[in-house]
């Protein structure tokens, strides 16, 4: 029984995740809405969640002195790419963010295998293959032109996929460290990459009522404490390639919330390349859960 509960915990936290990135956007556009542009948003909701572990951080001192290459890595990872996300969603095209972010398994294949020695082996490539495939269907649009970097929006897509990629990589590399290290780690980084960038960018306080700040606050504890917290114990448990197909079925959730939460259609080809991703990411649990490596 332990040993079944350890092989579906991170499938399940990846699953939950994945649906909350595939909802997040929803709060972000009413924030931005009051008047929160995104990086002061990047800093109050995550600060928020730094706030609550700001203990870890403290009581995690021996494991920065023992591994402070890796969990500096780590910050900077997670802090570029959930600050450079924001950004490319609020100032791009979001299908050709999405597009081009969702490299990101590219990456983590590549980086897994050339950094974890994880190889996929036929079934992983099978599915990593799936997921791909129906992320590419889900998101092409020929009007939109070639998945590739035209502007500052697609570049931060692109940089933030890779970064995330990154980041999935260092805590893997980092599985002796403990969870909660990594997650204050996390929030760190993107509290201090959006503070330097306000900084650099000379971004002036933003005017904002109390209910935004309060919704901001909200957003850092009860949504990105939990989605940080999920992506960290389900990655650190699994193969790089296997999480990272599992995590595509965020494109799935997104592409639902948004026909029922919005009035953009789904169209055919969006539910085929989420059929294909909902594939996927059983193959990938599948495996998981036959404990295959």
């Amino acid at each position: 029984m332990q040993h079944s509960n350890h092989q579906i915990l991170p499938v399940l936290s990846l699953l939950v995740t994945a649906t909350l990135w595939g909802l997040v956007w929803y709060p972000l556009r009413l924030l931005e809405a009051q008047g929160m542009s995104g990086l002061w948003l990047s800093l109050i909701s995550y600060g928020a969640a730094l706030t609550l572990g700001m203990v870890w951080l403290w009581r995690s001192r021996a494991d920065w002195r023992e591994n402070a290459i890796w969990l500096g890595l780590m910050t900077l990872a997670v802090g570029w790419c959930n600050v450079a996300f924001v950004l490319a969603v609020l100032d791009g095209t979001v299908v050709r963010v999405l597009l081009l972010f969702y490299l990101s398994p590219l990456w983590a294949l590549i980086l897994g295998w050339l950094m974890l020695d994880e190889h996929p082996g036929t079934t992983g490539l099978v599915a990593f293959v799936m997921a791909i495939t129906g992320a590419v269907t889900m998101l092409w649009d020929p009007e939109l032109g070639s998945p590739w970097p035209r502007n500052v929006a697609d570049w931060l897509a692109v940089s933030s996929g890779l970064a995330f990629a990154v980041a999935n990589v260092t805590v893997r590399k980092t599985h002796h460290v403990s969870l909660q290290t990594k997650a204050a780690a996390g929030w760190l980084g993107v509290v201090l990459v959006a503070a330097v960038w306000i900084v650099v960018a000379a971004e002036p306080v933003p005017v904002f009522s109390v209910k935004a700040l309060t919704g901001a606050l909200l957003l850092g504890w009860f949504g990105f404490f939990i989605m940080s917290v999920t992506v960290i114990y389900g990655v650190t448990h699994m193969p790089i390639y296997r999480s990272a197909v599992i995590l595509l079925f965020e494109l799935v959730i997104g592409a639902v919330s948004a026909q029922l939460l919005t009035e953009e259609l789904v169209l055919m080809r969006e539910w085929l390349g989420g059929a294909l991703i909902m594939g996927a990411a059983y193959m990938a649990a599948r495996a998981q859960l036959g404990g295959r490596a």
